[in-house]
């Protein structure tokens, strides 16, 4: 598996953000919008393998809901013994463990997982979630395989048949001992929680493996879009209180490897995370990997985040495998709660998801209403810098005429003669005098955008806003599923609306007619492919950003326009 050649170096490297590359097209929209005030002309795994018949376990059974895992007390205290007796499976089996979240399939070939399907989250073809790509398992192997980083027992313990025991319908263990090499591994789970424990210890000719288990070849959700994209290895630092998460691309040299005391370590997706959190914090090596493999049978071959944990012979862990939603994780263990990734405007994102969800639990019980009522909120608060950018944009009307005349002053001037120096020291003179600021007119569009920014944060990443329902839209984190998209193209038609209804700086027709159509042209494009819960946020701005304009005009006084300044008689 490549275990020999890894490398312990510094992880790195990525590529750029959404959120850059929105910052990127709001800026060059703010840069066209000033520019044209002085530039314009003028005017499972296929299928979840079913249990042996030999090998079925008793039917889960209703457990009280416990607040912490229930380990097995009497097999964590001391290292298993070899045995003398020879304990090994007959032939290969597979067993089902379910409980209220999970439903999970095991073999005894290497004690190692075929299936692991989160029962209540369903992915964009309408199927359980699972997290197990099984068309990587030929050449990366199944889900909790062994790894060994440096002495290998004898046997290879992923290839072997290990005898299983249940003493629960919650837990299930396997044995392997051949009388040189002994292997114990035990899974045990809580009924209603998205957590467990686990315990693994190798013996070899007497001696303690160290070892690693591996969860490669990806994980999660392998429906959306670009999966492999959203997949990364991850552990959080104890000592530098810091989450770091790493690319399918970082290890593209060979597996890294990192020791230390890690909080949790593992690997996760957008929407869904498996990772181990170690007792008390103890030592943990943590290795990132790169498999070339398919995302399905046959499909082509793309590199796919993996990582493996332990470095002990004996490896000992809570774990836990389910959503990153706010709520579970921060039940299960405060820390988790880091791996949502709220972006660079978390002190907004992260109070506006917030707000949104006590919208939704109090008022609306529907997170495309709550998005609805949210942007109205926070349109009313903004009402004050709104009416300040309408008299600015006023005032710019009215000073067209004195502008006219400079500008016509310094007709025909390049854009590299000393003398248009001077043409921006009258205009700026003149701004001065009548106290307006030129950006004014940007300044909605400034306002906007880190709002704009943080509501793709969250429904990019809140797990309760994947396939939220609203009206026709069947999944306001994604764009919508017609051919024709409705919500994109109110969006145009309420922005053009807007547009016109707006103060322009300049009175000539065709620059109006040029800003009323490049604005909303470029926003389209840029929401067309948009998450329909993002379009559904402009949207209702814009619809309020009408209905307050409107009351706004009526409202306007409307001086009559400032006289050109005569020409002077020679």
């Amino acid at each position: 598996m490549g275990e020999d050649n890894q490398q312990k170096r510094p992880f790195g490297g990525g590529e750029m953000s959404m959120e850059t590359r929105l910052l990127l097209a709001f800026g060059l929209m703010g840069l066209v919008l000033f520019a044209t005030q002085y530039f314009l002309p003028k005017p499972p795994p296929p299928a979840p393998p079913k249990k042996a018949a030999a090998a079925a376990p008793a039917a889960p059974q209703e457990a009280q809901g416990a607040a912490q895992p229930a380990p097995q007390k009497a097999a964590a205290a001391q290292p298993e013994q070899p045995s003398a007796a020879r304990i090994v499976g007959e032939k290969e089996e597979t067993y089902i463990l379910e409980t209220d979240v999970y439903r999970i399939v095991f073999s005894n070939r290497g004690a190692a997982i075929r299936s692991w399907v989160l029962k209540r989250y369903r992915d964009s073809e309408g199927r359980p979630v699972e997290l197990v790509n099984a068309a990587a398992a030929p050449k990366a192997g199944w889900a909790y395989s062994y790894v060994f980083p440096r002495e290998k027992p004898a046997v290879d313990l992923n290839g072997v048949l290990f005898a299983v025991s249940q003493s629960s319908p919650l837990s299930i263990e396997f044995r392997y001992n051949d009388g040189a090499t002994s292997a114990l591994k035990r899974f045990q789970f809580e009924q209603k929680l998205y957590r467990g424990h686990l315990l693994s210890e190798v013996v070899s000719q007497g001696r303690p493996i160290e070892h690693h288990l591996a969860w490669r070849g990806g994980f999660g959700d392998r429906t959306v879009h670009n999966p492999t994209g959203v997949q990364k290895s991850v552990y959080y630092d104890a000592v530098k209180q810091k989450l770091v998460e790493e690319g399918v691309h970082s290890p593209d040299k060979g597996p890294l490897t990192v020791a230390g005391a890690f909080h949790f370590a593992g690997i996760e997706d957008t929407y869904f995370a498996a990772v181990a959190l170690p007792r008390g914090e103890t030592p943990l090596e943590f290795t990132a990997w790169s498999d070339p493999v398919p995302e399905r049978p046959g499909g082509e071959e793309k590199p796919h985040a993996g990582v493996s944990l332990g470095g002990r012979a004996r490896n000992e862990w809570t774990f836990f495998v389910g959503p990153k939603d706010t709520d579970i994780l921060r039940s299960t263990d405060r820390k988790l709660e880091t791996m949502i990734d709220w972006g660079w405007f978390w002190f907004i994102a992260k109070p506006l998801f917030l707000a949104l969800h006590w919208i939704h639990d109090r008022w609306t019980g529907n997170w495309g209403w709550a998005i609805v009522i949210a942007t109205v909120i926070i349109n009313i608060a903004m009402l004050p810098l709104r009416f300040s950018q309408l008299k600015s944009s006023q005032k710019m009307a009215q000073i067209q005429p004195e502008l006219q005349a400079i500008q016509a002053k310094y007709k025909g001037l390049s854009m590299k003669d000393p003398k248009r120096q001077k043409m921006n020291e009258e205009m700026i003179a003149l701004y001065q005098k009548h106290g307006i600021n030129p950006m004014g007119g940007c300044l909605p569009l400034l306002l906007q955008m880190p709002f704009f920014i943080a509501f793709f944060k969250v429904l990019s990443v809140a797990i309760e806003l994947r396939g939220a329902h609203w009206l026709w839209v069947t999944d306001l984190s994604q764009p919508e599923a017609s051919a024709i998209r409705l919500l994109p193209i109110g969006m145009l038609v309420t922005q053009v609306i807007l547009q016109k209804m707006t103060p322009v700086a300049s009175p000539d027709p065709s620059q109006q007619r040029l800003m009323m159509v490049m604005m909303p042209v470029m926003l389209t494009v840029l929401f067309y492919s948009a998450s329909s819960g993002l379009v559904l946020y402009w949207l209702t701005g814009n619809v309020v950003g009408i209905v307050q304009q409107y009351f706004f005009n009526r409202m306007a006084v409307k001086p009559a326009p400032a006289a050109a300044p005569a020409p002077k008689k020679k």
